[in-house]
């Protein structure tokens, strides 16, 4: 994003900031846990709790391939929907992010969602099994993982601010045998994750939320409804989206397509859901039956 005008915008924002009513870069205050636990509710979700809130991406889906140039196999396109609340009654902050999300595989070309793929390495025509995980719930609390204080890993640049997360995953995989230590695979992968905002917009703690827009990369082994069995390579996603002011900002066809086929995703989880989590590779677990 570009600034026209520079030298007059610079001479105009400290009246902007006092009519939008925001913060500055000094304001923002992130010395306690508690403070950090307001800023991740603020980015995140929202402040109020139980207020639902809508995160939206769209990106594309590649194959690498030892010996051959990559591929571009799908266009994707998703949406996550959470609210956030106190975590078990909590008094200092710590807070319970209850989600649910979709994401569809589309033709590169033309968009259209996917109800089967001919695979270019097999030549055999699969179902497209689309991830529909509910729930994919977090609980943030006043402590690490480490045993020490919250504090978010932002970066911060004039009025920008920035933070980078990357999740490496390495679990038994749900449809694996009982034998994965002794002959291998496990479910292997990993997520990126950039979030950037505005500072003066985070400052600002009178603002239940924030704009955020957000990067997501993602690599893994191929996806089980491809049928890849254990050829050789892997699958990556590269997507960009951001935190939606409202459910209504998606693009049409795509509200139509979860309104028609996940209506479920029209609002959150409960803030006290006792379930486990969903992955992809346990929701085709559930919708794919052995020998189907």
């Amino acid at each position: 994003m570009t600034h026209r005008r520079r030298p007059f915008a610079s001479l105009l924002a400290p009246a902007l900031l006092a009519v939008a009513g925001v913060g500055t870069a000094a304001d923002l205050k992130l010395d306690t846990p508690q403070e950090n636990l307001a800023a991740a509710r603020r980015i995140q979700c929202s402040t109020k709790d139980g207020e639902a809130v809508t995160w939206y991406w769209k990106g594309h889906a590649y194959s690498r391939v030892p010996g051959e140039p990559d591929r571009q196999l799908f266009a994707v396109e998703g949406m996550n929907i959470r609210q956030c609340g106190p975590l078990n009654g909590a008094t200092d902050g710590s807070f319970m992010m209850a989600t649910r999300e979709v994401l569809l595989y589309e033709d590169p070309k033309t968009g259209k969602v996917l109800d089967s793929w001919d695979n270019p390495w097999t030549g055999k025509q699969v179902k497209v099994v689309h991830v529909a995980n509910d729930p994919v719930n977090q609980r943030i609390g006043a402590t690490n993982r480490a045993g020490g204080p919250m504090q978010l890993p932002l970066q911060i640049n004039g009025n920008q601010w920035w933070m980078t997360s990357t999740v490496p995953l390495f679990y038994r995989n749900p449809l694996a045998g009982d034998y994965q230590d002794y002959i291998g695979g496990k479910y292997h992968a990993t997520e990126m994750f950039n979030f950037f905002g505005s500072v003066p917009e985070l400052a600002d703690t009178r603002r239940t939320k924030v704009s955020v827009s957000v990067g997501w990369v993602r690599m893994s082994s191929w996806l089980p409804w491809m049928e890849m069995g254990d050829r050789a390579g892997l699958i990556y996603f590269s997507t960009a989206g951001r935190k939606l002011d409202r459910w209504e900002e998606m693009p049409e066809a795509f509200r139509n397509e979860i309104k028609a086929n996940y209506p479920l995703y029209l609002a959150p989880p409960p803030l006290d859901d006792p379930r486990p989590n969903e992955t992809s590779w346990s929701y085709f677990k559930k919708v794919t039956p052995v020998g189907k």
